[in-house]
């Protein structure tokens, strides 16, 4: 356990870290006005805390940084609340103030203010994205040209989608593709409809309908020509203002995984509401290995239905991003529930 004083230096090694990216040297804290220990004093607790895992030296410089055991402890620990501007509370208000008459609108500008209020990149999972799993599919003939796809989740929710039929498929392969897809997908979640047709369904294409490419491109524009996004995704860019993502390759991994939502759904599910934190290796990809990644719940009532998320560097401003992120999602949950209800 850290004494009184090391719990001290390290609030504020980390605190002027996550401000400046610069290593922090014993002269810098004597120099703080609330600080009252000598420069050989701090030296040697410094040096007790990157023997203890919670700072790290670099290269030759005498200044620490710190490690991700030290960021842990001090989200754990030292986090005080932080008071929102007025203005922060303002923008956060007047997006709630509206009856919401669309949910996409809500998520794509919940994603996109607050990467702009935190200039972190911010992810919103719209709801039951996880377990929403397809029920039936139908595809029902408009004319020789077109067609709609009926898709039934095992939430109730209907979906249709229009989309061109190849000349080149007639009605009898037309049936036989409905039929393969409600073997082979009913019950899986809808995310991972893409992946499935490329495992399960497509041989079968092959054998039972006369022209196969044919086939693959119909079911392909049926399921995933208009798309609903689950998955929002603002203020990418914003890595590339970190000096943490100086390095192309981090930076170029970082944005693969932003852009597969199959991967970045799963991540961003919680078995509990209320805020979650990882930093660094506590996050399941080498991707983000680098990151902080901090997640909040939105309900209805009291059924969790969504997520809201910040990607930023370990070096995060914590206290704000969670306070935003609290603020939001709880705007949020109370925005639904009268939105549902009505």
């Amino acid at each position: 356990m850290l004494t009184d004083r090391q719990a001290l230096i390290l609030q504020v090694i980390i605190d002027e870290f996550i401000e400046t990216a610069q290593p922090i040297g014993s002269r810098n804290i004597a120099k703080k006005d609330h600080i009252s220990y000598s420069p050989a004093t701090i030296r040697n607790d410094m040096a007790d805390l990157e023997e203890a895992g919670y700072l790290v030296k670099t290269h030759s410089s005498s200044g620490r940084i710190p490690s991700e055991k030290g960021y842990r402890f001090y989200v754990d620990h030292m986090l005080s609340p932080f008071s929102l501007s007025t203005e922060e509370m303002q923008v956060i208000k007047s997006q709630f103030n509206d009856r919401m008459i669309e949910m996409e609108k809500v998520m794509q500008n919940s994603a996109h203010i607050l990467s702009e209020l935190t200039q972190y990149t911010t992810l919103v999972l719209g709801p039951e994205v996880y377990e929403t799993k397809l029920k039936q599919l139908q595809i029902v003939p408009i004319n020789k040209q077109s067609a709609i796809a009926i898709l039934v989740t095992d939430t109730g929710h209907v979906e249709h989608r229009s989309f061109a039929v190849p000349h080149t498929i007639d009605h009898s392969d037309l049936e036989k593709v409905v039929n393969i897809l409600n073997q082979k997908l009913v019950g899986v979640p809808i995310i991972y409809l893409d992946r499935m047709i490329e495992s399960e369904v497509l041989d079968l294409l092959n054998q039972y309908t006369s022209n196969y490419q044919k086939s693959y491109d119909l079911i392909h524009n049926a399921l995933f020509g208009h798309q609903t996004t689950s998955l929002y995704v603002s203020g990418k860019s914003n890595i590339l203002m970190q000096p943490e993502f100086n390095d192309i390759e981090k930076a170029r991994s970082l944005f693969n995984v932003l852009e597969n939502e199959e991967k970045m759904a799963p991540m961003l599910k919680a078995d509990e509401e209320g805020i979650h934190i990882s930093i660094g290796h506590e996050n399941a990809m080498e991707a983000m290995n680098h990151s902080t990644l901090i997640t909040a719940t939105y309900t209805v009532g009291n059924e969790q239905i969504g997520t809201i998320a910040l990607l930023g560097p370990t070096r995060m401003e914590y206290a704000k991003a969670v306070s935003l992120l609290d603020v939001w999602s709880r705007h949020m949950s109370q925005s639904l529930h009268k939105w549902f209800k009505d």
